[in-house]
């Protein structure tokens, strides 16, 4: 007796589910998942291979642009007498993948083991926003550079013989050379725009970084109490209409975002500003108070001055669940 072709599709949904699963346990993200409020690194073992021969390692990121999510930095690395087979498995810049060829392609890599290694860095996006929102300036091309700079020296750190190193570019290309060069002094760094389309090392820290990115972003712990998430945010970048309308949705006009948002991005922080409570925060250059009143807003002070169970218009306060889950409440004397 033939086979249907509803057991076909049985058997089809069954080999994606048990490739999914392997490929989860290669890629194990439960660090991360634990505490997605700090940046995480995830590694592969490192091949004997690579502690002997020359090697290559390419660098890449997936997530720059998106206001949802981490942004992923990624490294692959294998003998440099091992090129061609690396290309013979097929690699090729993340973007112009499917997400099941890369999830294919990832588990490739993973099979190949034995001469082929990787390491993560996530950022996440609390981290990312906290950085670029500080006083002392730290921006996205800075972190990014940090971010890559920790994964080559954490190669090195494992005993992985380097040789060459080829980089995607974030910033001038010339610039970012020579910052890496002068900072690892017996490589030799090719820094290129597009470097995932040339040189396969980077396809494949491309795909590594990828991967990692879309299972953090579909496995995402919201640790704040938002009941039922509505996961249907698009592809997080500002312009998709359908993150536009999830960003509209989530905003708390106190608290502003989960920290799955980055509120350091101008798409974020112009809802919040147009949809937010505005408050003058206090600094040590203005009196808190007299400037709110001059630019007729309101003093972060003023909450704390506020008699419990009513407001500074005299209605009855609710307080936001932000104190409740906390089992918080006001201080009305020292």
């Amino acid at each position: 007796m033939g086979i249907t072709d509803a057991e076909i599709y049985q058997f089809v949904q069954i080999e994606s589910e048990a490739n999914l699963l392997s490929i989860t346990t290669a890629m194990d993200l439960g660090d991360f998942e634990a505490d997605n409020s700090v940046s995480c690194r995830l590694t592969s073992a490192v091949p004997e291979v690579c502690m002997a021969e020359d090697c290559c390692l390419g660098i890449d990121e997936a997530g720059r642009g998106p206001v949802l999510g981490p942004m992923v930095y990624g490294i692959c690395f294998c003998p440099v007498s091992k090129k061609e087979e690396l290309r013979g498995l097929k690699v090729a810049d993340s973007k112009t993948l499917t997400e099941a060829e890369r999830e294919t392609l990832f588990q490739n890599l993973s099979d190949a083991k034995d001469f082929v290694g990787w390491a993560l860095q996530i950022l996440s996006p609390n981290t990312i926003s906290t950085c670029m929102l500080q006083r002392s300036k730290y921006n996205l091309n800075a972190l990014s550079h940090d971010a890559a700079i920790g994964l080559v020296q954490y190669a090195l750190d494992s005993g992985v013989q380097l040789k060459e190193v080829f980089v995607d570019t974030v910033g001038p290309a010339e610039k970012y050379e020579e910052k890496l060069s002068q900072r690892f002094p017996g490589l030799e760094v090719t820094v290129r725009p597009k470097a995932d389309s040339l040189f396969p090392i980077v396809s494949a820290a491309s795909i590594c970084a990828k991967v990692a990115r879309d299972h953090a972003v579909k496995g995402w712990n919201f640790t704040e109490d938002l009941g039922e998430v509505d996961t249907d945010y698009g592809s997080g970048y500002p312009g998709d209409p359908k993150t536009k309308a999830w960003l509209l949705k989530y905003l708390d006009p106190v608290f502003g975002y989960p920290q799955f948002v980055r509120f350091s991005w101008s798409t974020a922080k112009n809802l919040m500003d147009g949809k937010g409570f505005p408050v003058y925060w206090d600094d040590d250059e203005e009196d808190g108070e007299k400037a709110a009143v001059r630019q007729n807003n309101t003093s972060m002070l003023t909450y704390f001055n506020r008699s419990t169970g009513s407001t500074a218009h005299g209605a009855a306060h609710q307080s936001h669940r932000f104190f409740t889950e906390r089992r918080l409440q006001g201080l009305n004397t020292l």
